[in-house]
């Protein structure tokens, strides 16, 4: 399809002689430029003031923002967070903070730190921390390799093998490949649960190799493991070690604590579920928790009390301490900093009502779930969690629409779109999370559309294949836009 474009390039509104910022005379000596360091002809575009402030304020408008409309984007938790997190994150003492100050000018930084450990523990039953981890997959990674570690600290070298669900995100066996490991994929059951024969056959199989298990609870289909106490138990039982995807943790926290279930390791996804909406590539946070037999492979430095407080109304002193086994530092200082203040603040918000926040999560995606269900596909017709996943397709009804084509014409009402073909093994998947923030009124109005859309699905197939019809830029070929990157701020014309 072609493309539509609203807004001019800001090189197409350039004239000669216009100028927006006026420097004022150097009141130092100046000095000629190094020729290695000197290009000419940079060709920068001459326009005044209000033309630079217009063209970026109309190109901010184009872009649609959970602060504009609905996101619900599945998985990634694309949900509202209060401004106040935004507010303290700028606080001076926090946002000009430096991590090459010493530890005597860091206090505050360091006890908002050392805090946030606890209530992160407190919150999954870890006594055991690392905020250093500076994404979900990089969360991911320090806990495989801290099986890894645990395993040949006991000179046990044969255990290179890894079980993971066929619902997991994508992140868990690439983690697995990078930390030299081996997967082995686990089918799901017709309910999506892990399928409990096909577990115990592959631990029956390699229970001399197998390190552990990588699970995400509840999965990414959307549904919690009805038989997670039987999965513990049956990778412990051979000698492996299980460890939880916490990308998911909107639909159990609070509620449930992992460590109860029998878990030894898991990651947080700051960024999800505690402030800062996940798009537009970060930033994030993904601490590490774990229990006491791997709290020595902790990746450090990690927040300490290295001096009590002499009395009550004294502060304790808070330094580094490096874990007697760490697999090592994974982040340049010490993690995104910005996110544990916001994560902080999100926590001291709610309190002990974080679990009100889980179950207006699950009761939002189960209320649009029974909502949409009888219009389509629901391949595991059950409770979910936080999200759900539909198929986007009707292969009698109107055979030519894809999920994609669904995608699309959500966003001619405003909405952006689910995810699109994940989890991998639904057909035609659309992953949809409602999250917490939402209104009854906004999660009936996305109900509305998605119900009109089924039925143009039908009667006018085209208006889905051609959409989006409103947006400033029409359908593109995703693939070679994948492929050929236009990265310039410049069209690139025909030779």
């Amino acid at each position: 399809m072609s493309n539509s474009r609203l807004e001019p390039l800001i090189f197409e509104i350039s004239r000669p002689g216009r100028q927006g910022v006026r420097m004022p005379a150097p009141d130092v000596p100046t000095t000629e430029i190094p020729a290695t360091l000197r290009r000419d002809n940079l060709d920068f575009p001459e326009v005044a003031e209000i033309d630079v402030v217009r063209h970026f304020v109309r190109l901010s408008q184009l872009n649609h923002g959970i602060d504009i409309g609905f996101y619900p984007l599945g998985s990634c938790t694309m949900k509202y967070n209060p401004k106040v997190n935004e507010a303290v994150a700028r606080l001076p003492g926090y946002a000009a903070v430096h991590p090459l100050q010493g530890e005597g000018t860091t206090q505050g930084a360091l006890a908002l730190m050392y805090m946030l450990q606890t209530w992160l523990g407190e919150v999954a039953g870890f006594e055991h921390v690392s905020i250093q981890p500076a994404a979900g997959a990089h969360g991911e990674f320090a806990g495989i390799l801290m099986i890894r570690k645990y395993h040949l600290d006991r000179g046990d070298e044969k255990r290179t093998k890894i079980l993971v669900p066929d619902s997991a995100h994508g992140t868990n066996p690439a983690t697995t490949s990078m930390a030299g490991l081996e997967v082995i994929e686990l089918p799901s059951d017709e309910k999506g649960d892990v399928d409990l024969d096909a577990l115990r056959k592959a631990c029956e199989e390699h229970k001399d190799t197998i390190a552990g298990m990588m699970i995400t609870v509840p999965s990414t289909l959307g549904v919690f493991e009805e038989h997670i106490l039987e999965i513990v138990e049956a990778v412990h039982n051979v000698g492996g070690l299980m460890y939880m995807d916490g990308a998911n943790l909107n639909a159990v926290m609070g509620v449930i604590k992992p460590a109860e279930l029998g878990f030894d390791v898991m990651h947080y996804n700051l960024h999800k579920t505690f402030s800062t909406p996940h798009g537009g590539g970060g930033p994030g946070s993904g601490p590490v928790l774990c229990n006491e037999k791997l709290a020595p492979f902790l990746p450090g430095p990690i927040v300490a009390i290295v001096e009590e407080a002499v009395d009550e109304d004294d502060a304790p002193l808070y330094g580094w301490e490096m874990p007697e086994k760490s697999i090592g530092r994974l982040k340049a200082f010490h993690g995104n900093f910005g996110m544990h203040v916001r994560a902080y603040a999100y926590i001291a918000t709610y309190g002990t009502d974080l679990a009100e926040v889980t179950r207006y999560a699950v009761l939002n995606a189960n209320y649009v779930r029974v909502k949409l269900k009888d219009h389509y596909h629901a391949p595991f017709d059950r409770m979910c969690g936080h999200e759900f996943v539909l198929e986007g397709h009707w292969p009698e009804k109107a055979p030519g629409i894809h999920a994609l084509d669904i995608s699309k014409r959500l966003m001619d009402y405003g909405i952006h779109p689910p995810t699109n073909y994940f989890p991998l093994i639904v057909p035609e998947a659309l992953l949809i999370e409602p999250t917490e923030t939402e209104s009854k009124e906004t999660l009936d109005e996305f109900v509305e559309i998605m119900l009109k859309i089924a039925e143009e699905a039908q009667t006018n197939p085209d208006l889905l294949h051609d959409a989006p019809h409103t947006t400033p830029v029409r359908r593109v070929d995703e693939v070679k836009a994948a492929k050929e990157l236009v990265l310039c701020c410049r069209p690139i014309l025909p030779e």
